[in-house]
């Protein structure tokens, strides 16, 4: 386990660290003489070096930062300074990782306390130190108290004063309160509205919403969801329980709730702070809650619906940070990442993204977005919602309560002299057709498609109705797609496959010879499940001319799937096979969200690997995969895969987004 620390040079790949030398640069010269000279001006000094005020004096430089405000220069900055007028080093904890990885060291320092001094524990050091981020370096009472209370020795870095209270609050929950502790408290206390069989007045719901216990316990189980990567919250009333799950990694799981009691207080608070009807319990709502913690921007899209026990509530979890990734954060392999990154570089054309809900598909075009996204082009999005608002697209919200369906949208859109348009979904064979009459007339356009594979959407857009000839005009790439999840590195081990996962990839014990595979004991840093995390597996059908003539002969979507094949094209499977071997995910993994397929020899599969240009050090030795045929049901109701694939939901890493 990582252990935090405050040096930037830990700081993760490809953040740039925190320059010391001259932590004021970004301050205009006038303003940095000015916070210098206030700062010399408010400050003593003592034997140590550190300065000593007296308790006005303390008062007066609280309100530096009002006075700075005014001159536009940023907080951030005057902490900057200060850090660097005290030789103190300056820590940015919103990039800083590792916080809170140790239960034991946030222990040292009661919650109230940490509110009370604003400061956060981070780590203990080498020479047995504790290492405190404090946000007033002019206070020197905070390290001896520190001392006093902890018994360990004190070495305190500067943060933001924000960051700080943001931490606590996420590290440290409501005090010392967990959700379960608060769950029990209430029981025992029978506290809140019995609602059972008995009719609930409605002109009290707003009040029973603002009770402090309510209150309390959903902004506890907010910090919680949040904390534990999310993707989605269920609160589902029944007949004598109200039952609590979030969606991590995709999978469900039970958290503690609270008494039935308490169903119309936590229904309706929600409800207020997504500015719903709170009187309205009859019909469906939706709704939207925006959060900021730590930083971090969270949106939570809320729905309910009416049922025999009451409100079910469903909130979409979406965090913009797991969500805006680059396409080299997404798990393509070489190959792919090179075929995906020219074919989003050309002037025209359409390119698609395939795979069920929850397989990050829209995650898959954000990042081609942004690799092309340029002042000197413009890029308008038609979404059902905008999940995420990015600086410099234009996005349109899809509401068809008002006729702005996708089609109607397109049509707008083709009239604003775009460069790049980003369609949400293809429903209908309308949006279907302006996509490719945009295309045609010179735009590049990107979308989605509900289909098996990628080779299968090709007879899904016939089927709709689109001639095959305007096909082979407009289509550059299809790229088909799965989310798995990959195994926990805390708990990994070594994991000899068994014979029924050999058989699931038709492979035997000597085909597996000198390969390695793991999977996830279960550890408290993935909530035992041998999972934490989630990666995509890709395939990309590059439509070449003897793809093109194939579509024009109407060809069925296995003989498309085998000509990609031939030319060079990694399976899911395949790459999921090569993604098992390199310790990422595990074959149950694999196997549980890829369409089961014919086995290649391992000559055969070797050569395919070599043709594709996988460099020898990322490939293991010869593996088993695939010329696949396209099963007629949906890899999720595929029944020779011999599994159901459950919805997969977000959050987790890379993937911040269910579609």
């Amino acid at each position: 386990m990582a252990t935090p620390h405050p040096d930037p040079a830990d700081r993760p790949k490809g953040k740039r660290p925190t320059p010391h030398a001259d932590p004021g640069d970004a301050v205009e010269p006038d303003h940095r003489a000015e916070l210098e000279a206030l700062i010399r001006a408010e400050s003593g000094s003592r034997d140590g070096g550190l300065p000593m005020l007296a308790d006005e004096q303390a008062a007066r430089l609280s309100t530096a930062p009002k006075k700075i405000e005014h001159r536009f220069v940023e907080d951030e900055n005057l902490v900057r300074l200060l850090a660097e007028q005290h030789g103190m080093e300056y820590v940015d904890l919103g990039t800083l990782q590792g916080i809170g990885k140790d239960p034991k060291i946030l222990t040292l320092i009661p919650a109230a306390m940490a509110k009370e001094y604003k400061v956060l524990p981070l780590r203990m050091s080498e020479e047995g130190d504790l290492i405190v981020a404090i946000s007033d370096p002019l206070d020197v009472t905070i390290a001896d108290n520190l001392h006093l209370l902890t018994g360990h020795p004190i070495r305190t870095v500067i943060a933001s004063e924000e960051e700080i209270l943001d931490r606590i609050e996420l590290h440290y929950g409501m005090g010392d309160e967990s959700l379960e502790k608060m769950v029990e408290e209430i029981e025992a206390e029978g506290e809140g509205h019995v609602i059972g069989d008995v009719d609930v007045d409605l002109s009290d719901v707003e009040a029973i919403a603002n009770e402090p216990t309510v209150i309390k316990l959903v902004n506890l189980l907010l910090l919680n969801v949040i904390k534990d990567r999310a993707s989605d919250l269920h609160i589902e009333p029944f007949g004598g329980t109200l039952r609590i799950r979030h969606r991590v990694d995709g999978v469900l799981r039970e958290i503690p709730a609270p008494p039935k009691s308490l169903q119309t207080g936590v229904i309706s608070r929600f409800k207020v702070m997504a500015n719903m009807n709170i009187a309205e319990t009859r019909r469906p709502q939706d709704g939207r809650i925006r959060l900021t913690l730590s930083g971090r921007e969270v949106d939570l899209r809320v729905s309910t619906l009416p049922t025999v026990h009451g409100e079910s509530m469903v909130m979409r979890i979406l965090d913009k940070s797991m969500m805006m990734l680059g396409l080299d954060q997404i798990g393509m392999s070489d190959d792919c990442y090179e075929k995906f990154a020219k074919v989003i570089k050309k002037p025209n054309g359409i390119v698609l993204v395939t795979g069920p809900t929850g397989s990050g598909k829209t995650t898959t075009l954000y990042a081609a977005i942004q690799a092309i996204n340029d002042p000197g082009e413009k890029l308008i999005t038609t979404e059902d919602p905008v999940e995420y608002q990015v600086p410099g697209l234009i996005q349109v919200n899809i509401n068809e309560n008002v006729g702005l369906t996708f089609a109607a949208c397109l049509r707008a859109i083709l009239r604003q002299d775009p460069d790049t348009i980003l369609v949400g979904e293809i429903r209908d064979i309308e949006t279907a057709q302006i996509a490719i009459q945009a295309s045609l007339t010179g735009h590049l356009v990107f979308s989605t498609l509900h289909t098996n594979s990628a080779a299968a959407t090709v007879s899904r857009l016939i089927d709709m109705g689109i001639e095959p000839f305007l096909l082979t005009s407009t289509l550059e790439a299809i790229i088909g797609q799965r989310l798995v999840r990959t195994v926990c590195p805390s708990c990994a081990e070594v994991h000899r496959p068994t014979p029924e996962e050999l058989l699931e990839f038709d492979v035997t014990e000597r085909d597996i010879v000198g390969l390695n595979f793991v999977r996830g004991s279960g550890c408290e840093e993935c909530s035992h499940t041998g999972y934490k995390g989630r990666l995509g597996l890709f395939e990309i059908l590059v439509v070449t001319d003897a793809i093109r003539d194939l579509i024009l002969e109407r060809a069925t979507a296995d003989e498309i799937q085998a000509r990609a094949v031939a030319e060079g094209m990694t399976t899911m499977r395949q790459d999921g096979w090569l993604k098992a071997q390199g310790g990422i995910t595990s074959l149950k993994e694999i196997a549980h969200h890829t369409p089961r397929e014919q086995l290649l020899t391992a000559s055969e599969m070797d050569a395919s690997l070599r043709q594709q240009g996988h460099r020898e050090s990322d490939r293991a030795p010869i593996s088993p995969a695939a010329k696949p045929a396209a099963p007629s049901a949906m890899p999720w109701e595929d029944e020779s895969a011999g599994h159901v694939e459950p919805n997969t939901g977000t959050e987790g890493a890379p993937y911040g987004s269910r579609e």
